[in-house]
């Protein structure tokens, strides 16, 4: 099994709920109001008047299967809107309860 966590712009919020219905993906975990700054742009989001935007970050633990998949999509998303942002990572889920 594998957790993967995505953070992205609230601008992608249906994006991302239609591609976990996609993929069957049901469980996972929201965090909102997630404040930060890209490594790619360096744009922060920090939900403040003078940078605005805000991030959500999720996390899923899924099949490893599912995991090319679902970063596919991501990477379409991205690809769609770079400039809104996007980003997914992956870790090894070695033991749960």
């Amino acid at each position: 099994m594998k957790a993967v966590m995505i953070i992205y712009n609230q601008a992608h919020t249906e994006r991302i709920e239609y591609v976990l219905d996609k993929l069957g993906i049901s469980g996972y975990t929201l965090w909102e109001n997630v404040q930060g700054r890209g490594s790619k742009t360096g744009v922060p989001h920090l939900g403040s008047h003078t940078w605005p935007e805000i991030n959500k970050s999720l996390l899923t633990i899924v099949e490893d299967d599912l995991v090319d998949n679902l970063l596919d999509k991501v990477r379409k998303i991205d690809s769609i809107s770079d400039e809104v942002g996007i980003r997914a990572f992956v870790w090894d889920v070695l033991k749960s309860v």
